[in-house]
């Protein structure tokens, strides 16, 4: 269970820098602000629970690799930032570092 709680927290690790930029690209910022301290909060609270039995190294590490590739995939499709061969294999491999954690836990 707590592998699924880092996941969840590593998804909303991406709501909030997502409802940063909303914020900036909408007439109101609020919807985007508020996405944003929710997601917060959520990635927060998942993550503490993931740590109860997940080493606090592994489960920050796995958190922020979820958070960044995320993000940066996100960044890609939405708001159409640019990505290099060399960005999308930088991004593939903090995945593959993700997976190798929880498979040699």
């Amino acid at each position: 269970m707590s592998w699924i709680y880092l996941l969840i927290a590593g998804l909303f690790e991406i709501g909030w820098p997502l409802g940063l930029k909303l914020s900036q690209t909408m007439d109101s910022k609020v919807p985007g602000i508020a996405l944003a301290v929710v997601s917060m909060t959520l990635s927060g609270v998942f993550l503490w629970l993931a740590q109860r039995t997940i080493p606090i190294g592994t489960a920050y590490a796995v958190w922020t690799g979820i958070g960044a590739s995320g993000t940066f995939i996100v960044g890609v499709f939405l708001f159409k930032d640019a990505a290099s061969l060399l960005q999308i294999v930088s991004v593939m491999l903090i995945i593959i570092g993700v997976v190798g954690l929880k498979i040699f836990h």
